[in-house]
């Protein structure tokens, strides 16, 4: 019996384990104290707490001091790093003439992008690689993002940027640097705890692209720059604008039965629903669904949450996919007076901690990230001269 010949590469890589599933899925990248998820229990884990016990007992800004520091603060020292978070909450002036510069057609996420790259040149730590110093660049990150995302809105609409206001929360001060006015303290409340929960999720494409970069020994912002234009892809960060897509196109509560069944029939993935690591429910819908009701009654307009109300109660009778983060975010941002084109870049203003939190780890003890792919093409072609070619 003839034997099948078969590659040595392919070959290798059968006898060493390395054909491995497509898109990392079943890869150990590194090791990390900062984020656990239990993707059968639905359970997410920042450090040892559990993200619903922080949501229900935190703070934003005390769950970043957490993820950098790897341990919640005590009264004294929290109340120092919250001095140091709004004791500088500007931006520097170049930044805001850069922001002025940007073509009406640029998308936040692209504003975002760029403005982030160009915030190293003008860091007083720019350089510094010590550990103080890095913090300091990433609580300066974590403090300017949203202040960016406010000017350039206002800018876009033809409004001049305000001035944050020294020692309010990172929530507090979006709102207010976004819509010019003192925001309610529940939609405050509500925007902190969506922060919370969006702060960090291990690796997943953002926060492994920024490990990647940090692991080159690239600069913090070179690494967060790398993260928030993985973010800016549609399968990552879109993900919620989706969903905001889908409740405008069902238009009312009474149509939603029907459009979720013609997508399901048609074998169309429904905005909101499934988890690449959850194999029940996001742990952390629940507590949106909770705020997105408490936001919504306060301005009385509840069409989008009854609409993803019905959308959630036919995929659970007709499906077996279950609800993720942004099924709810979608419309308590909405409800918020958040302009859909900032949905995405909310998620960089939380997740920015973790990214930071997981390049400080990475530099702890780095190594360069470099894996291997499983080759497919062929080995063995011969070169001929152009001229013998027949193409």
């Amino acid at each position: 019996m003839k034997k099948s010949k078969i590659s040595p590469i392919a070959a290798n890589a059968a006898d060493t384990g390395k054909m491995k599933e497509e898109g990392l899925a079943d890869v150990i990248a590194c090791n990390s104290a900062i984020c656990y998820i239990d993707g059968q229990a639905g359970r997410l884990i920042y450090r040892g707490y559990d993200v619903i016990d922080l949501a229900r007992n935190s703070t934003f800004e005390e769950v970043a001091y957490l993820l950098w520091y790897g341990r919640l603060p005590g009264c004294t020292e929290f109340q120092a790093f919250l001095d140091g978070f709004t004791g500088s909450m500007t931006l520097p002036v170049e930044t805001v003439m850069i922001l002025r510069m940007f073509p009406k057609a640029a998308t936040p996420m692209e504003v975002l992008r760029t403005a982030v790259s160009s915030l190293g040149h003008w860091d007083p730590d720019s350089g510094n690689t010590r550990l103080d110093a890095c913090l300091r660049k990433a609580q300066r990150l974590t403090e300017r993002i949203p202040l960016i995302l406010s000017s350039h809105q206002r800018l876009r609409e033809g409004m001049e940027p305000i001035a944050a206001v020294m020692h309010q929360g990172i929530a507090y001060n979006f709102l207010f640097t976004l819509q010019g006015k003192e925001p309610d303290p529940e939609t405050v409340r509500a925007l902190d705890v969506s922060l919370i929960l969006h702060a960090d999720h291990e690796l997943n494409a953002s926060t492994f692209a920024a490990r990647v970069t940090a692991a080159t020994m690239a600069d913090i912002y070179s690494a967060v720059t790398s993260a928030i234009g993985t973010l800016k892809g549609p399968l990552h960060g879109g993900a919620n604008t989706e969903v905001m897509k889908m409740l405008r196109d069902i238009e009312s509560p009474e149509n939603a039965e029907q459009w979720v069944l013609n997508q399901l029939a048609a074998k169309k993935k429904i905005p909101g629903f499934g988890h690449r690591v959850y194999k029940c429910e996001d742990p952390r819908v629940a507590v949106l669904r909770k705020y997105t009701e408490k936001v919504t009654r306060k301005t009385g307009d509840t069409k989008l949450l009854d609409i993803t109300r019905e959308v959630e109660r036919t995929m659970e009778a007709h499906s077996k996919v279950f609800p993720n983060v942004d099924l709810y975010t979608a419309s308590l941002y909405h409800a918020m007076g958040i302009p859909l084109e900032l949905f995405t870049p909310i998620f960089a203003m939380s997740r920015i901690t973790g990214w930071t939190a997981h390049i400080l780890e990475q530099w702890n003890n780095n190594r360069l990230i470099r894996p291997s792919a499983n080759y497919t093409g062929p080995t063995s072609l011969k070169y001929l001269p152009i001229e013998k070619r027949t193409r």
